[in-house]
């Protein structure tokens, strides 16, 4: 156990997420703990990477052993963490780890391939509501097309979005006085939007503009990266966990760790829990009076029927990690059965093999619908994913 001056296991937690983020940009997802530790850890040599896969490996056992002064909750959260982290160190530290052992490590579920019967299915579903006749991926295109916004109606869109998002959710789940938000437009990155959290109750959120963004998509970005998503749920921990409870380990954010997939999976859940199933109208409600194109019977008709087309991303992921396929096969799994444009499929292989988020794609494939399973369409369990600790079988007990 550990004694006075000793380092417990979330000081170690913290020292060896943040010297790990040293050795591959992105992997600290956000960091608002103790900044002399930051600082003491920027100024020290970099400590090399089979050091810290030993440094995480024994701090993985003493949490097994019953090291520092933990609840049983507590204690099985660090654990999920530190064993993720250490999956994460290894690879980063050139050991062969199979790529289905690294997610479920890393992220506690195990992938699957999505059969393409289940996928023929979803596209039966969307031929039926799709606008137009003709091959299907030219009509979901169409579709997508008809609703992109220009960069001046996506920048008065999110902003007009956000302040209707914002007052819903302190209404419904609760805000933090102070909390701030700050949105900008960016380009040549592999994902659509990112929360970087600032601590002190401030985000960032970027909006990468390579690839036009529809109206459609607006709702599902806003909830996710800010209200009541990403932005919310470091606020609410930030409160709740890091200021009153003294739980500094979740003043940093590793990417890598279950803290992650659930993260992202309450985040996808996040418009559905605040607008409920009439979402449609209340997103044409805010995007009418901007002049932006929202067709509701459609958007909502077509978004319920290709949203299992999600999966294909984690398909295109096993195909290049799992099976040793070329990127020309994954490029054209996400063309025919995500029924993506070629340079839309280009852009999701970005991601898919960025050293940072290769497997981080199933944290939204498999953490929408544990969290969804979770929530059972009762906001009141939504707001508990907002503010307390749970590991991904937490949900599916």
């Amino acid at each position: 156990m550990s004694t006075a001056g000793e380092a417990t296991p979330v000081d170690r937690y913290l020292e060896v997420g943040l010297r790990l983020g040293r050795h591959l940009d992105g992997l600290v997802d956000a960091f608002y703990g103790p900044a002399d530790l930051a600082e003491r850890v920027e100024a020290e040599p970099r400590r090399d990477l089979p050091a810290l896969v030993a440094d995480v490996r024994a701090l993985v056992a003493d949490v097994d052993a019953g090291d520092g002064d933990l609840d049983p909750t507590r204690r099985r959260w660090l654990r999920a963490q530190a064993a993720g982290l250490h999956t994460a160190a290894r690879k980063l530290a050139g050991e062969d780890v199979a790529f289905v052992d690294e997610v479920e490590s890393c992220y506690g579920v195990r992938p699957t391939f999505v059969d393409h019967d289940v996928l023929a299915e979803a596209h039966g579903r969307l031929d039926a509501v799709l606008p137009g006749s003709g091959p299907i991926a030219e009509r979901y295109e169409a579709y997508r097309t008809d609703h992109l916004m220009t960069r001046e109606q996506l920048t008065e869109a999110v902003h007009a979005t956000a302040e209707v998002f914002r007052g819903k959710t302190r209404e419904r789940f609760g805000l933090p006085d102070g909390e701030h938000v700050e949105f900008e437009l960016v380009s040549d990155q592999p994902w659509s939007g990112f929360n970087y959290y600032e601590g002190g109750l401030r985000s960032r959120v970027a909006i990468n503009t390579d690839l036009p963004v529809s109206s459609t998509a607006i709702g599902h970005l806003i909830a996710h990266e800010a209200y009541p998503g990403h932005h919310t749920e470091h606020c609410r921990k930030e409160v709740g966990l890091v200021r009153r409870r003294g739980w500094l380990e979740e003043s940093i954010f590793l990417v890598g760790t279950p803290q992650c997939l659930l993260a992202e999976g309450l985040a996808d859940l996040a418009i559905d829990a605040l607008l409920g199933e009439d979402q449609e109208p209340q997103m044409a409600e805010i995007l009418a009076p901007l002049g932006i194109r929202y067709d509701t019977d459609v958007v909502a008709a077509v978004s319920a029927a290709g949203e299992a087309l999600a999966a294909v991303r984690g398909n295109a992921a096993l195909l290049l990690h799992d099976r040793g396929r070329p990127e020309e096969e994954a490029v054209a799994e996400l063309e025919r059965w995500g029924l993506l444009t070629h340079e839309r499929a280009v852009k999701s292989i970005a991601f898919l093999t960025h050293p940072t988020w290769r497997a981080y794609i199933f944290c939204y494939v498999a953490g929408l619908p544990l969290c969804r399973s979770f929530m059972a369409g009762d906001p009141a369990r939504f707001e508990r994913l907002l503010t307390e600790q749970f590991v991904p079988a937490d949900l599916a007990a």
